[in-house]
């Protein structure tokens, strides 16, 4: 049912904790199933993203998804991180579930709610970044067309 990467990312979470002073904190939820993710990045002057930190709420996949989305964007400049995708997420993790889409969903708006936070707090725009939704469920009709 859950890949190796999938478990081993639930079991050994990697960049649990918060970021204190952060650049930028995003969090979104899924009314639906009740998840609830934080990301919080740490941008140098340069726009690379130096630390990344998680606090997730959710099931199994949730904690997978959020961990495997930090490894993702950490040491990444911004515009990279833009293009972290719950598609690549789902694809680092060798696969999710159908029913489990939706996690890699919240990581990916977890970042840009993250990143928009940052912008916001810096008056910058990032190229390609929308404001990010506080229940992914707005989305989730989108990609249940594509899986």
């Amino acid at each position: 049912m859950y890949s190796e990467k999938v478990m081993d990312h639930f079991s050994n979470p990697r960049n649990v904790g918060e970021i204190e002073n952060a650049s930028g904190v995003g969090t979104v939820g899924n009314a639906k199933c009740g998840d609830i993710m934080r990301i919080y990045l740490d941008i140098d002057e340069q726009g690379i993203i130096r630390d990344v930190k998680f606090k997730t709420f959710g099931c199994g996949a949730a904690v997978a998804t959020s961990s495997m989305a930090t490894e993702l964007v950490k040491g990444k400049t911004v515009q990279e991180a833009m293009l972290v995708t719950n598609k690549a997420v789902m694809e680092a993790l060798d696969g999710l579930p159908p029913v489990k889409v939706h996690c890699s969903l919240l990581a990916e708006e977890a970042i840009h709610a993250a990143l928009w936070d940052y912008a916001e707090k810096n008056n910058i725009v990032i190229e390609g970044l929308q404001k990010p939704v506080n229940d992914i469920e707005e989305k989730e009709e989108d990609i249940s067309e594509i899986y």
